[in-house]
């Protein structure tokens, strides 16, 4: 896959001005990446250049825009150090909640053509499963790696809403992961197998934020089958 630029684009959502870039021809079809919970910085950029360099136009919107300018957090001080954990993710909560990126996904799809495949990473896990529920008139393909958050004790857990995905669905989690437990991935299965959805759900030998190339688990062997399950995904669905 051949390195892309990117153009910023700003786009207007229900509450606010949301940056984001694009990546690719826009004749090209559409994919939607969402950003893991760490922010937007070089190793989510690295992710959507590969996605567009096999063929695709890809959106990278910044989910965190409501905190106004910010610099992502160093990642390894974020996976070892609790207190730079939790200030970060406090602000997090805030200026991302499931609603407004659901909000913000309307107008993130606005921009796309045709029908779309998403992809996310840790809580864009969570959101790439959500858009395929939410919008499954545009939505023909997500896939989720490293997903949290996808099995809650709430009425409005995500996985709740399987019945209404019509996209094909690919989960990539891992063995090391405290935000998506096997438990969790038996009910998320049984979800699925339930609502007749097309769906892969595939264990990883890896650590929660294996696919980004900036965290201190970051597994080169598992990220080069991420990228090949995601290829196969959108190839599939898309073209």
């Amino acid at each position: 896959m051949s390195a892309m630029t990117s153009a910023p684009l700003a786009i207007e959502t229900q509450d606010g001005s949301c940056p984001a870039y694009v990546y690719g021809n826009s004749g090209h079809p559409s994919v939607l990446v969402y950003i893991d919970g760490i922010g937007m910085r070089p190793a989510m950029h690295a992710i959507a250049e590969r996605i567009a360099g096999a063929g695709y136009h890809v959106l990278l919107p910044d989910l965190f825009y409501r905190r106004g300018a910010y610099t992502a957090p160093e990642p390894k001080a974020l996976f070892s150090d609790p207190e730079v954990r939790s200030a970060w993710f406090a602000k997090a909560r805030q200026a991302v909640t499931p609603d407004g990126a659901m909000r913000d996904t309307r107008a993130f799809l606005d921009t796309l053509s045709g029908p779309v495949g998403v992809v996310g990473y840790c809580m864009g896990g969570r959101m790439a499963f959500v858009c395929a529920a939410t919008y499954p008139d545009r939505v023909v393909a997500a896939a989720a790696y490293h997903p949290g958050g996808l099995v809650s004790d709430g009425d409005d857990s995500p996985h709740l809403l399987a019945p209404k995905i019509k996209a094909k669905l690919y989960i990539g989690r891992a063995t090391d992961d405290g935000s998506f437990t096997d438990e969790q991935a038996q009910q998320v299965d049984q979800a699925l197998t339930a609502a007749h959805v097309d769906y892969t759900l595939e264990l990883y030998p890896a650590k929660h934020g294996w696919v980004p190339d900036d965290t201190p688990v970051h597994d080169t062997a598992a990220t080069a089958r991420h990228d090949a399950t995601l290829l196969a995904l959108f190839n599939d669905a898309l073209r």
